[in-house]
């Protein structure tokens, strides 16, 4: 009895073979790029010439603090950081009590408006690119952190509203009945009860709207003009302009550039994978 079982483990384990390597060859040619870039971002010029792929032999921390300075990222950084943070805030508040409307409340039209934010979100910002500049210039809000950030909560919502309704619609409504039994309105349902049970779905939209708003490069060049008010995608791009030739330099640059959102998806990474099981993204 135990011989065909054995057999058939081992069928099983060889079948996997291939499986496990074309992981391995994914994570190699994902991971291999970051690699490299953090083995050079501690090695001189002249290394960097003669091994630019290998582990380097004479760990140089200069880079760091040169780049640091250089770069200007301890303001470039805090701008990033509060675009994230106010953009992120608005849209979950935003989202969070559109979706609750659309998934809970019964609208008539509901499901149009959805199709309708759906497709919005597909629209690129190209196409009223310019009329938006002009109308955020005449309001002042042209070289403003809150001024972008009130664009990054308008492209960002739409797809927000969609998921995190996807995610709603699944809840149970056995709660929400008993509480507008005891005399509970919509506010404090959506509050204490909704926003509870559906937090797996606000922080895998939060998460994914914070990593689009810290890569976003085209609004941020377009909308903040003054050096002082630009965001680290923005300052890396004059960085590497000015110091073309120094890999170290850029290296380290890149590096302190891309750890912080890398150590907030490591912090998050089994919330997110959670939010995105349990139906954050399921239709």
């Amino acid at each position: 009895m135990n011989r065909p079982f054995r057999a058939g483990a081992a069928r099983r384990g060889i079948s996997l073979i291939p499986n496990h390597v074309i992981l391995m060859l994914l994570v190699l040619f994902a991971m291999g790029p970051v690699v490299v870039l953090l083995f050079n971002s501690f090695k001189t010029q002249a290394e960097i010439g003669r091994n630019p792929l290998g582990i380097p032999t004479d760990i140089v921390f200069s880079n760091f603090p040169e780049a640091w300075d250089v770069g200007n990222f301890s303001t470039t950084l805090r701008n990033s950081g509060e675009l994230v943070v106010v953009t992120v805030i608005g849209v979950l508040v935003l989202g969070g009590m559109a979706a609750y409307s659309l998934a809970k409340m019964n609208l008539p039209g509901a499901n149009i408006l959805t199709l309708y934010l759906l497709v919005g979100s597909a629209l690129p910002i190209q196409l009223f690119l310019v009329p938006l500049f002009f109308l955020w210039q005449r309001l002042g809000l042209v070289n403003n952190i809150l001024g972008l950030s009130l664009i990054y909560i308008a492209i960002n919502s739409p797809l927000a509203v969609f998921l995190l309704r996807s995610y709603m619609v699944q809840l149970p409504s056995d709660f929400e009945d008993a509480a507008r039994v005891d005399g509970a309105g919509e506010w404090r349902i959506f509050v204490q009860i909704v926003v509870p049970l559906a937090w797996p779905g606000f922080l895998t939209v939060g998460l994914v709207v914070a990593l689009s708003v810290w890569n976003e490069f085209l609004l941020a060049t377009v909308f903040l003009t003054d050096q002082d008010k630009f965001t680290v995608v923005t300052s890396y791009f004059n960085f590497t302009t000015r110091f073309s030739r120094d890999w170290g330099l850029t290296s380290a640059g890149a590096i302190m550039m891309i750890l912080p959102i890398v150590i907030l998806f490591l912090a998050l990474q089994r919330r997110f994978i959670e939010g995105l099981t349990s139906g954050g993204l399921k239709g």
